[in-house]
């Protein structure tokens, strides 16, 4: 299973793909900027902007392989999750970001 794994550093915000299946146990997430380029500048998080859409379409593309169901899902999953992680490091297991698909979709259906 994945894990997404973030840190504030003063040079900008840095995620990597936590993946023991992957060579050397993980890379570093893809922005995603040829889905939708929200922000040229980088990820983000904490607060409902350019930055957490950026990382939120990233971590769906990533975690779902779907580039479509990320495109649809990213705003709901920036405000759900994204917007809401205020520390300067965090992490996200792949079960977190699918539990919080089904729950964004869930919601969609009532």
């Amino acid at each position: 299973m994945k894990h997404y794994a973030a840190d504030k550093t003063p040079d900008g915000c840095e995620v990597m793909v936590l993946d023991l299946t992957h060579e050397g146990g993980g890379y570093p997430l893809n922005p995603r900027n040829d889905l939708r380029d929200h922000s040229p500048d980088g990820f983000n998080w904490g607060y409902s902007g350019s930055g957490p859409s950026q990382l939120a379409l990233a971590i769906l593309a990533d975690a779902l392989g779907d580039d479509k169901l990320a495109d649809r899902m990213h705003i709901d999953f920036k405000n759900k999750v994204i917007s809401r992680l205020d520390k300067d490091r965090w992490t996200l297991s792949e079960e977190d970001v699918r539990l919080a698909v089904a729950d964004i979709a869930a919601g969609r259906k009532r």
